[in-house]
């Protein structure tokens, strides 16, 4: 009655005796080859035994066709769909012309309660695919996941990169400068005494430079007066080199000191020295800033995914270091109208995990309230200890999730996004790591203009 294959469960292949009794009661369709027999999210509840051809079944998933399995002649299709009345998860086409025979669902169902031999493997294959399926999937979610934070990173790490490229190219041209003019300081034949001074004030301006803006008024005003100061001494293409001088702080009562050690024709020469070594110093800044902040998201991702760790065994982790890691690496996304409100309680114990496990679901749900967003609104993440657990709480002031559908979001294949925009298993892979894999608990709270979920995490609960 069914191939022997290791595929028994998944792929039966329906005898002779069975197929001859379903062509009384169904209908025979032909396809060609490349036209659809059902596409995801159809409503059409019927059951397929392919006669002849081959039928494959696909996904999207991540902007991707994902080919589930390959239907050929003897094997059925559709029996999750007609079983639960829910709309097709799946397409299913044909790759040369086939042969298809067709059950409505009503009579699919009489069928099955009234002929055992279908029944038998109908279900039994229904708990074997949909098992495969759903395990088959949720490695192509993380898959998926994971690339789209992967480009989010490599979009975060091309702004601090390209900074320091473009920075490091300016650094050489002025350092150039810089050389040039402490060459033409020395036909001033300055005492030992003026080169100490000059020393001493490019040091303490450089020190001095000021990490904070200047507001918008107080920046120009001080800048007029730098203009006048170096108009009055004569100092050549003043505009290049004013703002340099009031972002490391420097007033005309502060130049004026230089007029008082040194001769005033080389008052020109010695302030475009000092503004290149300012702008030196500058550059060095931004470098470091820019490398401080690849290293920032290369620590994020090693800590994001456990890299260090030789084997994923249960380790002790914060959670707040886990979610900060999960939002730096969902930061591209948080970009514009969202806002991030953290309210972390003090003092939480660590939290018994395997690997980036409780990451997996601190992604699934920021991701999932962002999405909710739309680009504009507020996420709350809040934390602190009830009892014998540590709560995590994410709440976005979206639109909610309908009443009517909140009792089905854990559910595999579930989802009220769009064909090809998830695959249904996001909450499903939460509710697995914390419910079966920490012994936890979920709850759901949402209505119009808030939707919160709680994570309770046990403290102390040792996982096997």
């Amino acid at each position: 009655m069914a191939k022997e294959s290791s595929s028994l469960t998944l792929f039966p292949q329906l005898s002779d005796e069975v197929l001859q009794h379903l062509k009384e009661y169904g209908t025979e369709i032909d396809l060609s080859g490349g036209e659809y027999l059902f596409k995801e999210g159809d409503s059409s509840y019927d059951f397929h035994v392919v006669l002849e051809g081959e039928i494959q079944v696909t996904k999207q998933l991540g902007g991707q066709e994902k080919i589930l399995a390959k239907h050929q002649r003897g094997e059925f299709i559709g029996e999750l769909s007609i079983l639960t009345e829910a709309n097709s998860i799946v397409s299913g086409y044909a790759t040369v012309d086939s042969r298809i025979l067709k059950l409505e669902l009503k009579t699919f169902k009489q069928i099955i309660a009234t002929f055992p031999p279908l029944a038998d493997i109908v279900i039994s294959t229904l708990a074997a695919r949909t098992k495969t399926v759903e395990k088959q999937l949720q490695q192509q979610e993380k898959l998926a996941s994971l690339g789209k934070l992967s480009a989010g990173i490599a979009h975060e790490l091309k702004n601090p990169a390209a900074a320091a490229a473009r920075v490091a190219e300016e650094l050489q041209t002025r350092f150039q400068e810089a050389q040039t003019l402490a060459l033409r300081l020395n036909q001033y034949s300055f005492t030992n005494a003026q080169l100490d001074f000059l020393a001493d004030f490019q040091h303490q301006t450089q020190a001095g430079m000021v990490s904070t803006k200047l507001d918008l008024l107080m920046q120009s005003d001080i800048e007029d007066e730098i203009t006048d100061w170096l108009e009055e001494h004569k100092v050549s293409k003043s505009w290049e080199i004013t703002s340099i001088l009031v972002d490391a702080g420097l007033d005309s009562q502060k130049l004026e000191l230089i007029t008082l050690k040194i001769p005033e024709n080389a008052i020109n020469d010695v302030i475009h020295w000092l503004a290149a070594n300012l702008t030196t110093a500058t550059l060095i800044k931004e470098i470091e800033q820019s490398s401080a902040r690849i290293s920032e998201l290369v620590k994020s991702v090693k800590s994001y995914a456990h890299i260090n760790q030789i084997q994923v065994d249960v380790q002790q982790v914060d959670v707040h270091e886990g979610i900060e890691n999960t939002l730096t690496m969902l930061r591209h996304k948080l970009k514009g109208g969202i806002d991030i409100k953290r309210e972390y309680g003090q003092n939480l114990p660590f939290i018994s995990t395997y690997g980036s496990e409780l990451n997996q679901v601190w992604t699934n749900l920021i991701d999932n309230a962002i999405d909710a967003l739309e680009g504009k609104g507020k996420i709350c993440i809040r934390t602190f200890q009830n009892d014998n657990y540590l709560i995590v709480e994410i709440a976005d002031n979206g639109s909610g999730i309908p009443p009517e559908i909140q009792a089905r979001i854990f559910e595999p294949f579930f989802t009220t996004k769009g064909v090809g925009q998830g695959s249904g298993l996001g909450l499903d892979i939460v509710h697995n790591l914390i419910v079966d894999r920490h012994h936890g608990k979920i709850q759901l709270h949402s209505q119009a203009g808030e939707t919160r979920f709680q994570i309770f995490l046990p403290i102390g609960v040792v996982l096997n």
